[in-house]
């Protein structure tokens, strides 16, 4: 099965996954500690990497959250009020065929992008050596680097998670463990943190789950929690550690 091809499983998605425990957090390799903090004025510049097969849900479910979160007394408009800003960064900008035949006119190149203080990283087949290069640089200087479904595997070939926690979708374990037997893997995990600035989610909409938990670190669970019913979203995952959420149980009727 190619894994690079994901968005054909995405009605897999609904199968239950059960609870594990939380990962131990790797020593991050850089020395930039995040501070997650909203800057006083402007806003907090988010990167997606993208390249052909890009899977869609990787990128546009976590696009969409930080797309949704705005703070009214950041300023009079709704412009002024995002607190996020957001651009797409490839080897060119040339178009990018995505998974499903979406295509996408990349906003900056590796060569010209500004730097990111957040990268998002779906699933897709490019690995350039330009790509693995910058995605190291950005381990250096980003508060977050973050993996959705397979893109754990762009992290894993640029060596980012030798002897550290990850995950990726789950019909992938396999595959991913023989490709990286150096990473601890854990499965059944929404996302896992594998260090101080790395950070993996499962497959599909797990990058959901693991964006409103990058939100929530900026602006705190309150307003994570009006983002996630700006979108209508249900799920539980960002609201713990990345364990998995089963669904909420109801206590027996009474006789």
């Amino acid at each position: 099965m190619n894994r690079l091809n994901c968005a054909i499983l995405s009605l897999l998605v609904f199968l239950t996954v059960s609870t594990s425990g939380g990962a131990q957090q790797a020593p991050s390799t850089s020395s930039h500690v995040p501070q997650y903090r909203l800057p006083e004025k402007g806003k907090i510049p988010v990167a997606f990497v993208i390249s052909a097969d890009a899977v869609t849900i990787d990128f546009a479910g976590p696009w969409e959250v930080f797309k949704d979160v705005l703070i009214q007394e950041r300023g009079k408009t709704m412009a002024e009020q995002f607190v996020f800003s957001l651009y797409t960064v490839s080897d060119s900008r040339q178009p990018v065929k995505t998974s499903g035949g979406m295509q996408i006119v990349p906003d900056y190149t590796f060569d010209d992008a500004p730097p990111p203080t957040i990268v998002v990283i779906p699933a897709q087949s490019g690995r350039s050596t330009k790509m693995l290069d910058w995605i190291r640089k950005m381990t250096l200087q980003s508060d977050v680097v973050m993996s959705v479904c397979t893109g754990a595997d762009v992290l894993g070939d640029a060596g980012l998670l030798k002897g550290k926690p990850a995950t990726t979708h789950h019909l992938y374990y396999d595959e991913f463990h023989n490709a990286f037997p150096d990473v601890l893997l854990e499965k059944n995990r929404r996302f896992v943190q594998s260090d101080a600035v790395i950070f993996t989610a499962g497959g599909l909409s797990s990058g959901i789950d693991l964006a409103l938990h990058i939100v929530k670190l900026y602006v705190g669970p309150v307003r994570a929690e009006q983002t996630a019913k700006l979108l209508e979203y249900e799920g539980l995952g960002w609201k713990g550690n990345g364990e998995a959420q089963s669904e909420v149980s109801h206590p027996p009727a009474s006789h």
